[in-house]
């Protein structure tokens, strides 16, 4: 789409307008939407995090990433530390660029934007590698991260609280180009 522009976002001066994009990208109901909130207002506080926004020619969001280099304190990390564990994995979690939301609207996904904003923010990281985790089951976004050179490390992940198991995958960087 030629009239996105890809670029640096104030991720907690447009929390709102982020999570908007993730509730229509996610399905999200307004209570969740509300807990993701204080999530997202929590993370801008850690060391290093960094959010990229993609915007229309009218200035709305329409997709978004943020991440940041990853602790083994953080609360992700704890829940997906002993899968990583069962399968010797679990050194990922160090000196890893961690991937913590990546959206784009439905009507302005499958034309890059969603490349763009992960290539672009996982190119500025200085860690080695890159993790994330995402529904498992095949989908346009497990396609994508694959396309970019990311793999399973760890499958049937449970988040507390979520209804559909997750699968964490990693990266070596850069990301894969086409």
């Amino acid at each position: 789409m030629d009239d996105v522009v890809v670029g640096p976002l104030d991720l907690a001066g447009r929390v709102d307008e982020a999570l908007a994009v993730q509730a229509l990208a996610f399905g999200l109901t307004d209570d969740e939407v509300g807990v993701r909130r204080h999530v997202v207002l929590r993370h801008t506080t850690n060391h290093g995090v960094r959010a990229l926004g993609a915007t229309n020619s009218e200035g709305r969001l329409v997709g978004f990433v943020y991440g940041m280099p990853n602790n083994r304190v953080y609360w992700w990390s704890t829940v997906v530390q002993p899968y990583l564990r069962a399968n010797g994995l679990d050194w990922w979690l160090d000196d890893a660029f961690v991937i913590t939301e990546l959206h784009v609207l439905p009507g302005y996904q499958k034309h890059g934007i969603g490349r763009e904003l992960i290539t672009r923010i996982t190119d500025e990281a200085v860690e080695p590698r890159s993790i994330l985790s995402a529904i498992d089951t095949e989908s346009p976004a497990r396609r994508l991260y694959r396309a970019l050179g990311y793999h399973d490390l760890a499958r049937r992940v449970l988040f507390p609280s979520a209804p559909s198991p997750y699968a964490v995958m990693g990266a070596e960087l850069p990301l894969r180009r086409p």
